[in-house]
């Protein structure tokens, strides 16, 4: 879990440091891929197109 802990005469630097800290973990990526279900034939599909993006560039 991440968290921010505010010390003395703190403002508005944590919530920027919460931010890295999220976007770090890579939590919102997580909450938006899981937004919607996704069936096991898309899930395939995703992939097999990443792998091709992937290839592609190496």
């Amino acid at each position: 879990m991440t968290q921010v802990l505010l010390n003395e005469n703190e403002g508005i630097e944590s919530i920027r440091r919460f931010k890295r800290q999220v976007s770090r973990a890579g939590i919102l990526a997580d909450v938006k891929k899981r937004r919607y279900f996704e069936t096991p034939q898309e899930k395939r599909k995703r992939k097999a197109v990443a792998a091709r993006r992937k290839k592609q560039f190496y």
